[in-house]
């Protein structure tokens, strides 16, 4: 048997082409680009063969009769059984030009090369595109009545098929496979498309909440999914029945079907995401009508933000067309045809696991970014503040290891000496390490730290705004400690600002930097006896959201880390600590690499954002939980003002110490 095809490099085709070649006595005839001559002898690796079984016919999708030669043309006429049409544009974001120059017109070159040939049959590769946005079902042995045509994917795929159907002089059948996704053996897949557009997003779910957490999804309209292996398998096995294939069409798709809530539930499912268990349904929004709607897109504020949120979750524009997709599929004939042979499309539930894993290992745009360390502060200047113990120097290790010009300040000099010999002995001795003196509450210190920054290294790539004061002391007890509110106030919140807006100015003319402000889990939470340090550094989280709002377009990037309680010399004096499931420094530390390499708007522990939602749906009884664990729990001896040794864990309720002990166990 001899076959010709177009589209054998594509995802669908170079499995078809396997497949063909699995037949006694088959011999595939491929049309290729001269430019990719390079590529043949990968293909040929892959279907394991020779040019003696696979030969590759030069020529341009794009050109008259495909652009073979004379030559060419000559050899094949009346030799080829089967024509297998495969090559097309697949993509929802692909230009108009460019579909209407490979999909109408190549498939219209594809016609007249079949005639020119002699070929036996052509077998032209449709979708389900082609049917458009149809209101209801449409069946196999439908075409006209195809509708909403508007969107140039739809409108090509209608038209190619027209082509087949009105111009073929050789028999033709249509096959029409719904959205292609990876094999659901392997999982394997070549591009992102359709349900993976989604997978980022369920991807930050899984993030940011706990499985268990139930969410909201949208319901939408109904998306249609096969896996490649389903499609050639029942592409190969239809087009060498013994009936009569001519002028029919066939619909490679799932029998069962599913709404777009339901696809993306079972990918939360095999992303181990939190399930959607409430959906909304999407045609809620159908109602404002289309002149608003465009005259809203005339906007530019509401295109940037619309592009944004788009582009910050990897969907492309056209996507939200196809959320309240209207059409479901017969495909009675393809059922029929299929009888017997044991193939059949298999439930997606099954499989997505696999696409999901092979997604997340392979095609994860996050995985062509460099995640090192090294890739994002190599030979850059990165400042840590309150550097030279804790937190900040483990910070500042990592730094220097990865090839940073790492800068330290702190008020001890010889606590900074100190630092840079461990962050060198860590680093090697000629990691470039430089500490200065300064206090960040205090004005004239910090303007002479900016100063000397911009004069000795060009102002900084990155600021870490790690020192800090806490003071755990309920407000009971701080009614004659004012003082207390205001030096958390000047040190967590002016001082970070005055070493932040000092270094602005020279991140602007550079047009980057990435600011990191740590902050604190008690921010999210609202936890009690922290009054004044939640107070401060709440004010900080709300200046970095409004400081990234005003930069976003200048190339300055800013996170914030809400910290949770690390085990520092800083948590020593409160003994109740000990109890506690904290963080080591070096654990720490990693939030604060997470928050340089990935630059994310906030890095919070689930358990942070877990407590954040109760309080925003239930802040009453929030309330009453905290206040329960604020009179479990007493002050330190050290907020009581007892300078004794007393321990404050002696002195715990039963329920108090149970309660710490079940949290060594819990993690979020």
């Amino acid at each position: 048997m001899q076959y010709f095809v177009t589209g054998a490099t594509g995802f669908i085709g170079k499995r078809l082409v396997q497949r063909l070649l699995a037949r006694r006595g088959a011999t595939v005839h491929f049309l290729i680009r001269r430019e990719s001559e390079a590529k043949v002898a990968d293909l040929l690796d892959y279907w394991g063969t020779t040019r003696a079984r696979a030969v590759p016919v030069y020529g341009d999708l794009t050109a008259k009769k495909l652009g073979v030669s004379a030559d060419d043309l000559k050899k094949l006429k009346g030799k080829i059984d089967h024509c297998y049409h495969l090559a097309a544009i697949y993509d929802l974001s692909a230009d108009a030009e460019s579909q209407v120059a490979v999909n109408v017109d190549g498939t219209r070159n594809v016609v007249e090369f079949a005639k020119a040939i002699d070929a036996g049959h052509l077998h032209h590769v449709s979708s389900i595109a082609a049917a458009g946005l149809y209101e209801g079902v449409f069946r196999e042995d439908m075409f006209d009545e195809a509708e909403g045509l508007d969107h140039p994917y739809f409108m090509t795929k209608h038209e190619s098929e027209k082509i087949v159907r009105q111009e073929s002089k050789v028999p033709w059948t249509v096959y029409r496979p719904a959205m292609v996704v990876g094999d659901s053996e392997t999982g394997e897949m070549d591009k992102i498309d359709g349900p993976y557009y989604f997978f980022k997003l369920i991807q930050r779910l899984r993030q940011l909440l706990p499985p268990w957490m139930p969410t909201v999804g949208l319901e939408g309209g109904r998306i249609n999914i096969v896996p490649v292996d389903f499609v050639v398998a029942a592409l190969d096995h239809i087009s060498h029945l013994k009936t009569d294939l001519a002028r029919r069409c066939f619909h490679l798709v799932d029998p069962r079907g599913y709404r777009v809530g339901d696809v993306l539930d079972i990918f939360a499912k095999a992303a181990h995401a939190p399930k959607m268990s409430l959906f909304v349904n999407a045609a809620l929004f159908g109602f404002i009508p289309k002149s608003v709607k465009k005259g809203m897109m005339a906007l530019a504020p509401v295109r940037r933000v619309r592009n944004a949120v788009m582009k910050d979750l990897g969907l492309p524009p056209d996507i939200l067309t196809f959320v309240n997709f209207p059409t479901r599929y017969d495909c009675r004939e393809t059922l029929a045809a299929l009888k017997g042979s044991g193939i059949a499309c298999p439930k997606l539930p099954d499989y997505a696991w696999r696409l999901w894993d092979y997604w997340e290992r392979h095609l994860d745009p996050a995985l062509s970014i460099d995640h090192t360390l090294k890739g994002q502060v190599g030979g850059k200047v990165v400042l840590v503040t309150g550097g030279s113990s804790g937190i900040g120097l483990a910070a500042a290790i990592k730094f220097a290891q990865a090839g940073a010009v790492t800068v330290i300040c702190a008020r001890d000099e010889a606590k900074l000496a100190t630092a840079v010999d461990e962050i060198r002995a860590a680093a090697g001795k000629d990691a470039p390490v430089h500490s200065y003196p300064v206090d960040i509450a205090n004005e004239e210190s910090c303007r002479q730290f900016v100063a000397t920054l911009q004069a000795e290294h060009g102002g900084v790539d990155v600021l870490v705004n790690n020192a800090g004061r806490s003071i755990r002391r309920a407000i009971e007890s701080s009614y004659d400690r004012f003082h207390d509110y205001e030096r958390t106030m000047q040190l967590n919140y002016f001082g970070a600002l005055r070493v932040t807006t000092g270094l602005l100015p020279g991140m602007v003319a550079k047009r980057r930097g990435h600011v990191v402000n740590i902050s604190s889990i008690s921010v999210l939470v609202n936890a009690p006896r922290f009054a004044a340090y939640v107070a401060s550094k709440a004010a900080l989280d709300a200046w970095t959201a409004c400081a990234a709002s005003e930069f976003q377009d200048q190339g300055i990037t800013f996170t914030t880390v809400n910290m949770p309680l690390v085990r520092t010399p800083m948590t020593a004096p409160t003994k109740i600590y000990d109890s506690m499931p904290l963080l080591s420094t070096d654990e720490a530390s990693d939030l604060i690499v997470q928050a340089v390499v990935d630059k994310p708007v906030r890095v919070a522990t689930r358990l942070g954002v877990f407590v954040e939602l109760l309080h925003a749906a239930a802040p009453r009884v929030t309330q009453v939980l905290m206040n329960t664990t604020f009179r479990m729990f007493p002050d330190s001896a050290a907020a009581k003002g007892d300078k004794g040794d007393k321990s404050a864990k002696a002195s715990l309720s039963p329920e108090a110490v149970a309660m710490a002990e079940m949290m060594r166990g819990i993690h979020f």
